[in-house]
């Protein structure tokens, strides 16, 4: 497989018109709202089209009266060098939709234009390690320990497992076809993703006891979630304590904006 293989999917719908940081953005839209000058989508598009592995980008949403008030990113869409499709009514079917539309010989990386602190070399580790699992899903993951370095008094979903606490990276990589129908099972524990243990329901009561009482390890997890589904599921332990870093709230926004100042 050539170096510059990956097509990528960033979702960038907006769920609740009432939310804080759509209203901030002026725009109707969480994706433009702007974070150290420039909007988290350009950031994220920005980050992905540096890279040595993504060869496309598709962007899922926002809406195109939205798309309209960025110049630049309108510009980009009607050049043909960005792909754009309206989103679903969820991040799962956003997401199956969009994977339904990239030949299925191609690699696919998957993530959310709310992660302002994505960066090239973010992305080429996580993709590079998906390739080398073997895998037909690939989540990553990095330790809370790193975040909380960066971040102390971020608040953060934490997956608890017996080997470290870890939080979620909005990425995900599906390096076959096959892969991709774990879309499908995404729909099932799309409203529980704040509860971990609720969506290792999935895994069955067994695996979920294992969890609450600290015995199940995230290799383990994967491995059960593998049997279940029939897929080959791995997670890439992100040494990136950014990586794992999104803008979900106002206070997220504060943060993340005087890293990015400090930063640049």
């Amino acid at each position: 497989m050539s170096t510059r293989s990956w097509a990528a999917i960033v979702l960038a719908g907006d769920r609740r018109a009432d939310d804080p940081l759509v209203i901030a953005s002026g725009r109707g839209c969480k994706a433009l709202l702007e974070i150290a000058g420039r909007p988290m989508l350009m950031r994220v598009l920005e980050a992905l089209q540096s890279t040595d592995c993504v060869a496309s980008v598709l962007l899922s949403g926002p809406a195109r009266e939205a798309v309209d008030t960025e110049p630049a990113l309108r510009d980009r869409i009607d050049s043909g060098g960005l792909a754009w499709r309206a989103a679903g009514p969820t991040p799962s079917t956003s997401a199956s939709e969009a994977l339904a539309a990239i030949p299925a010989a191609l690699p696919v990386l998957l993530t959310t234009a709310d992660h302002p602190l994505l960066r090239p070399e973010f992305i080429e580790h996580f993709c590079s390690a998906a390739l080398a699992s073997g895998a037909d899903v690939v989540v990553g993951l990095s330790e809370y320990a790193n975040v909380r370095e960066i971040f102390p008094s971020m608040r953060k979903t934490l997956l608890r497992f017996r080997d470290a606490d870890y939080c979620g990276c909005n990425l995900f990589a599906f390096p076959t076809a096959d892969g991709r129908s774990m879309a499908g099972l995404w729909r099932q524990v799309e409203g529980a993703r704040k509860t971990p243990w609720r969506v290792l329901q999935l895994l069955g009561w067994s695996a979920v006891l294992r969890y609450r009482l600290g015995w199940l390890d995230l290799d383990t997890a994967m491995a059960l979630l593998s049997r279940r589904t029939g897929l080959r599921v791995a997670a890439v332990r992100m040494p990136f304590g950014e990586a794992a870093v999104d803008v979900d709230s106002p206070e997220d926004h504060a943060l993340v904006e005087a890293r990015l100042l400090q930063r640049d």
